[in-house]
């Protein structure tokens, strides 16, 4: 048997072999050891396990190619270490920076030397001397039984070939399975961890490379001339603000409330509930919407592409758009040079900017491209929640406890400060949870059955930390913005949802889904009463420019797509990133064309081809504007006067909490946090919230349990007998 296994080690293909299965294990065993990559049932498991395999096999293979045996084994060691070199630098780059090495950042002398340089050294750990045992074993058995025993017959190109091409079919299988687990996985790019997970780091590293070279190829023969263009734009496209509302905000506070996948039908709407009573789906979002501090919309569309969150994010903070394909927060983003909200509020009015999201801090690269915005903070997962299997959902911790965790950074920001909180409770596929069900639906889709459960724990969890923000003094002085990120229900169920929104399914058409495509969007602002619900047609890239107008931010200089909104100037033209277009008197889909008000055909009169031309062309031209100044990053070559462009090395985020207190510390007496003016009080303890996952309220429900519980029976001693009166 021995003799055996050394004769089949002795020839190129037995020790190619054994090197591919030495480094498969090894990868396998670093996934685990080394990363987090969130694995989740045997699916993705299975896909963990063999996803090193197609990979190894080519790369190891490419010295089955060299024709001398003595060169051809010597090259299956030396890319075999350089592989492991590949896969030990993203180990130590992951333990400090929890991500993974890109390109840019490999070749990037600079950045190398800063993040791996002096601190390798400092972040080795006694475990990564496993990663490099196989790498010896490997040498040793060469050494000791193939060196002077080895085959020395040439190794035919044919079977070299077969081996490439079989590395090639394991590689479509392994993607097929991961297609199976997460749909457009390379094209939508949601988060570089998935796609380690899914198809492994060679994979990553060349994917990313890929994409680095096509950016840096747009970017290349982009220059300063291209500038024009958009400039000559935005003086045309720009609209002046309201005079009545202009600065109504200035100096407050700014809450943004990332509704996820909240669409517009759910305002005002009722069902049966548990008990067999109607009752609104979102009754708080209800009472913002009617509030007379508020101002709402009901023709608000979300114009997210392939990018979805993250697109919509774009949106909010750059009024920009997101690309025709994938994300651009992925893409280019953490590259790009970007005149965000953060930027221009911290450098106009001295604000603190922060970002609260229960998901990991790499979902759609976050953690890279809000260095870009200028955001001073990230509290993630990583390491500013506590998440375990019950308090979490598949996308993070769920919202009644992250709003609760939040509280505790909240109040120790200067003000005034710029916080976004990204909410995941109300996320698709929408799970049932028996502890926080109201309403139940049978209508054969588990997803549509979900959407409103969730959607109404979503409500009660803002519900709750607006009450929270009264009672700890912040609600007065701050201005809440609300918007929905994305539909939640995608058209393929539009007409089983129909009957439960009051609509026919019979008659469901393409304009119908358009509609659907309604998300919230509510600015409400304390005090003001001057609240209103308009019907004004518009979009997310609208959403910078009108929230800046109410702030006091004269917006002509900085490179904003979109238009205020209460603006008298605002054009009400919609486009969606497929091309589709919306305004008050139209809708245009492909080459058909609706009345907007009534859902009906247009006649293709004379007149309303020229005038649907028109609008064609707007909205085609504000869609390659963006697309010019993300991908050619045009926004290096301008500058308003008095804006500084963001230095992104001043940001990090690997844990935001000390960075946090580090930084109060060094401001002393001007600190402005509302914990630091409530004279170290924490208002934490104000925060009340009912989930029943909350540590407190765990425990009320263990007490009540126990109490409920009848007492046991007395059983008489022996020799007793009971009296009986």
């Amino acid at each position: 048997m021995k003799q055996k296994l050394t004769e089949q080690l002795q020839t190129r293909f037995g020790f190619f072999l054994f090197a591919v299965v030495l480094f498969w294990l090894k990868t396998y065993f670093a996934y685990h050891t080394a990363f987090s990559l969130g694995v989740d049932g045997w699916f993705q498991q299975l896909i963990l396990f063999i996803n090193p395999i197609a990979t190894t096999l080519l790369i190891l293979g490419i010295s089955l190619f060299v024709k001398s045996p003595k060169k051809g084994y010597r090259s299956l060691i030396a890319l075999y270490v350089l592989n492991s070199i590949l896969l030990f630098a993203n180990i130590i780059y992951y333990r400090e920076f929890t991500d993974f090495l890109t390109i840019k950042t490999i070749f990037g002398s600079a950045n190398a030397t800063k993040n791996l340089g002096s601190g390798v050294i400092a972040m080795m750990q006694p475990l990564d001397l496993f990663y490099w045992i196989d790498a010896f074993v490997l040498i040793y058995v060469y050494k000791k039984f193939v060196s002077k025993n080895r085959d020395e017959r040439i190794f035919k190109k044919r079977w070299a070939f077969a081996t490439v091409a079989a590395s090639i079919a394991l590689f479509a299988a392994n993607l097929g399975l991961a297609e199976i687990s997460r749909p457009q996985l390379l094209t939508r790019t949601f988060d570089r961890n998935y796609i380690v997970k899914y198809l492994g780091i060679n994979v990553f590293t060349l994917y990313d490379g890929i994409k680095t070279a096509q950016a840096n190829q747009v970017r290349a023969s982009a220059d300063s001339s291209d500038m024009a263009a958009v400039l000559d734009y935005l003086g045309t496209h720009y609209a002046e603000p309201n005079e009545a509302n202009f600065g109504q905000a200035e100096g407050k506070n700014v809450v943004y409330i990332h509704l996820e996948s909240m669409q517009q039908f759910l305002i005002d709407l009722s069902l049966t509930d548990e008990t067999g009573m109607t009752a609104e789906v979102t009754p708080f979002l209800n009472s913002l919407y009617h509030s007379s501090d508020s101002y709402s919309y009901s023709n608000i569309f979300h114009q997210t592409g392939q990018g979805k969150t993250s697109d919509a994010e774009l949106m909010l903070d750059n009024s920009l758009f997101g690309l025709p394909q994938g994300s651009a927060f992925t893409q280019i983003g953490a590259d790009n040079t970007f005149q965000s909200a953060p930027a221009i509020l911290g450098e106009t009015f001295g604000y603190t900017s922060a970002v609260f999201h229960g998901n990991v801090g790499s979902f759609w690269d976050r953690d890279n491209v809000y260095k870009s915005f200028d955001y001073d903070y990230f509290f993630d997962a990583g390491s500013s929640y506590t998440l375990t299997d019950e308090n979490s959902v598949e996308y993070g911790l769920k919202d009644k406890l992250f709003f609760q965790e939040s509280a505790q950074y909240l109040e120790q920001l200067p003000q005034p400060f710029y916080a976004k909180f990204i909410t995941v409770s109300n996320h698709f596929p929408f799970p049932e949870d028996e502890m926080n069900n109201t309403f139940t639906l049978d209508t054969g889709d588990e997803t549509i059955d979900g959407y409103f459960n969730t959607a109404h724990y979503a409500d009660e969890a803002l519900a709750e930390f607006f009450q929270y923000m009264k009672d700890a003094g912040l609600y007065d002085n701050t201005l809440f913005v609300l918007y929905g990120d994305h539909f939640g229900i995608s058209s393929s169920r539009n007409e089983t949802l129909a009957p439960l929104i009051g609509a026919n399914p019979d008659l469901w058409g393409a304009y119908d889904d358009a509609m659907m495509q309604r998300v919230p969007f509510i600015i409400h602002n304390p005090g003001s009463g001057t609240g209103q619900i308009s019907d004004v047609y518009g979009g997310q890239i609208d959403i910078l420019p009108t929230v800046m107008h109410l702030l006091g931010v004269d917006t002509s200089a900085y490179v904003q797509l979109g238009q205020d909104l209460m603006s008298a100037q605002n054009e009400g033209i919609v486009v969606f990133r497929n091309g589709s277009i919306v305004t008050s008197e139209y809708t245009i889909l492909g080459n058909t064309v609706y009345h907007t008000q009534t859902g009906t055909l247009a006649y293709q009169t004379e007149e309303v081809v020229e005038k649907v031309a028109q609008i064609r062309a707007q909205a085609e031209l504000q869609l390659a504007i963006s697309d010019q100044i993300i991908n050619g990053d045009l926004l290096r070559f301008y500058t308003p006067d008095g804006f500084v462009p963001v230095d992104k090395s001043l940001h990090g985020y690997v844990d935001s909490p000390s960075r946090l207190e580090e930084d109060i510390a060094e401001l002393g007496d001007l600190n402005t946090s509302l914990y630091y003016t409530n004279h170290g009080v924490s208002t934490v303890p104000l925060y009340q919230t009912d989930a029943p996952e909350f540590p407190a309220n765990q425990a009320i429900a263990e007490e009540n349990a126990m109490q409920e519980q009848p007492a046991a029976e007395e059983v008489p001693a022996e020799g007793q007998t009971e009296t009986v009166e």
